[in-house]
């Protein structure tokens, strides 16, 4: 019900923008997520978005680097990744929420798309 693109192989200092759809149903009031997997990590909070797109949270690791947004008539939610460095290479996952307001922790997030890959070269 969701799907993440986006994904690819960028320098370090360049920038993606990741996308991420929902079919099926729609998520205008829940508030959606990113987060991100590195290998033989655990599944990280990278930022969120409330229901209307008024509120945000990002990881400390992201902030100024990062910028979430999200076009409800779309049923989409992007994330502007700017400033990348070989620490940010992980899986990147999107969610979806429970509720209307931001969480950053994983169980709060119910729905989730498969993920796509960012790889950044030094």
């Amino acid at each position: 019900q969701l799907q993440a693109s986006g994904g690819g192989l960028v320098q370090a200092g360049g920038s993606l923008r990741l996308s991420c759809t929902a079919s099926g149903r729609t998520f205008w009031n829940n508030a959606l997520g990113w987060f991100r997997q590195a290998p033989g990590a655990e599944r990280e909070f990278v930022a969120a978005i409330n229901w209307n797109g008024g509120s945000t949270q990002y990881a400390d690791s992201v902030k100024g680097r990062f910028t979430i947004s999200r076009e409800n008539a779309k049923n989409a939610v992007y994330l502007q990744m700017d400033s990348l460095n070989t620490e940010d290479t992980a899986v990147y996952y999107c969610a979806a929420g429970r509720g209307a307001s931001t969480s950053q922790g994983t169980n709060y997030y119910n729905y989730w798309g498969k993920g796509t890959q960012v790889t950044v070269s030094s």
